[in-house]
């Protein structure tokens, strides 16, 4: 579920062009992500942010981790990179995504299973998301 919330987030920067959420709620049945976003999704976008995930899913990227100097994770990740430490552990899913995390991950992005945006909805300049694995 946390490595289809990093495939989730770059769907949404690559496809929509926004940032990552600044806001997510992992769990084993139904997860969550909140986005700074201007509107609700199109029923297009939704159908797209999918195809695009379950694209990635299929393509059996390696999800790989090494750590990294705090500073260098700081210059390269801007404000994602964990305050107070001196080595951060960086999350890579093939040449789709990286980012400095330290949550619990699958071998590679075939074990991730089918995704599925089950609702989206937007309430002050908030955009929801909340998805399944099947």
């Amino acid at each position: 579920m946390h490595t289809a919330e990093h495939l989730l987030n770059q769907a949404m920067v690559r496809l929509l062009k926004t940032d990552r959420c600044f806001s997510a709620h992992i769990e084993k049945k139904k997860s969550k992500c909140d986005y700074k976003f201007n509107r609700a999704l199109t029923e297009t976008e939704v159908k797209n942010i999918t195809e695009k995930i379950n694209e990635i899913i299929q393509a059996d990227l390696p999800v790989t981790f090494e750590m990294m100097p705090a500073e260098q994770a700081k210059k390269l990740f801007h404000s994602r990179a964990p305050e107070g430490e001196s080595d951060v552990r960086i999350v890579r899913i093939g040449d789709y995504d990286a980012i400095p995390c330290v949550g619990e991950h699958v071998q590679s992005t075939k074990e991730v299973g089918q995704f599925r945006i089950i609702s989206s909805d937007y309430n002050n300049e908030i955009l929801r998301i909340r998805y399944k694995l099947s």
